[in-house]
């Protein structure tokens, strides 16, 4: 690689150019980087979600992988921007599971589940750019983790309780600093800037360099990434307008409601003194109805 080029962004890639067999080598670098174990690829799989329409998102990739000791494990990537993304994490992983699962199959064929999920916006309340999440079992009196045994490993070919359950990988794209320490943040680097420096050496990333580059797609490939991009730009702004307006809203809301409570006090004070609930109403601007309602509970409803 002689100098750092710009490339188109890695989850419109996954949806539109890596689909060939002859490209997984890029997808597999990412996930053995991130993994830490060789993964191969056998298939890429579409779920509804992952359709393409004129209201396209950036929605789920499956992916249908096996190790080297060719064990089947079912790979999530998500790009959605959603408040409530933890929840969508979780029925993708459990969404999953049920899709490959074939009617009597036994509960030990359950698959399983790696879900990688990728993310543009504040996530969560951590420092960190990657999380990692296992399921383990611990005691509430001895402080124990519970353990299989020797039976069930040998019987589930799994070492821990973990291995079995679905894993959660989160990457806050926009938390990292373009400070690079290993090879996963190189990918990093690829995922929050579009771009590989020639010093890279991650696996896939050279692939990277060569088949993503935005001059070499065709026309056609280039005009569909530009209104992706468009569309993507256009969403965030949209977003961005609701929030503003949410937040408005709600302090308008707040002095309104910060408002109705010192009329209430008032109100209040003033028919302790017994004054004229007429005279009540018009100095609060409270209906006779809500001031005759007065009991230490605000206003009847």
């Amino acid at each position: 690689m002689a100098q750092e080029r710009t490339l188109v962004s890695f989850d419109w890639a996954i949806k539109n150019l890596l689909r060939s067999k002859a490209d997984y080598v890029i997808l597999e670098g990412f996930l053995t980087t991130l993994l830490g174990k060789a993964i191969k690829i056998k298939n890429l799989t579409d779920s509804e979600s992952n359709k393409n329409s004129a209201k396209d998102r950036i929605n789920r990739v499956d992916i249908l992988a096996e190790e080297k000791d060719k064990s089947l494990i079912i790979i999530e990537l998500q790009f959605t921007y959603e408040l409530d993304y933890f929840h969508r994490m979780l029925f993708g992983s459990s969404k999953a599971i049920v899709e490959h699962m074939k009617e009597g199959m036994d509960y030990s064929e359950v698959r399983k589940v790696y879900s990688i999920n990728i993310v543009y916006f504040d996530l969560g309340g951590g420092k960190d750019y990657i999380y990692h999440g296992t399921t383990t079992f611990k005691g509430l009196h001895c402080k124990d983790e519970l353990k299989l045994t020797a039976e069930q490993k040998a019987e589930f070919a799994k070492l821990e309780i973990k291995d079995i359950y679905p894993e959660y990988y989160l990457l806050r794209v926009n938390w990292f600093k373009n400070v690079i320490k290993s090879k996963l943040d190189e990918w990093m680097y690829f995922l929050k800037n579009s771009a590989v420096k020639p010093k890279f050496k991650a696996p896939g990333l050279n692939e990277a360099y060569e088949k993503l580059e935005y001059h070499r797609l065709s026309l056609k490939a280039r005009r569909a990434y530009d209104h992706y991009v468009d569309r993507l730009r256009s969403d965030r702004s949209t977003a961005y307008t609701a929030r503003l307006e949410g937040k408005a809203e709600g302090e308008a809301i707040g002095i309104e409601k910060g408002k109705t409570e010192e009329r209430i006090e008032i109100a209040k004070g003033m028919k302790a003194e017994g004054i004229n609930i007429d005279i009540i109403s018009k100095v609060t601007g409270l209906s006779k109805a809500e001031v005759l309602g007065l009991c230490g509970q605000g206003i009847p409803k």
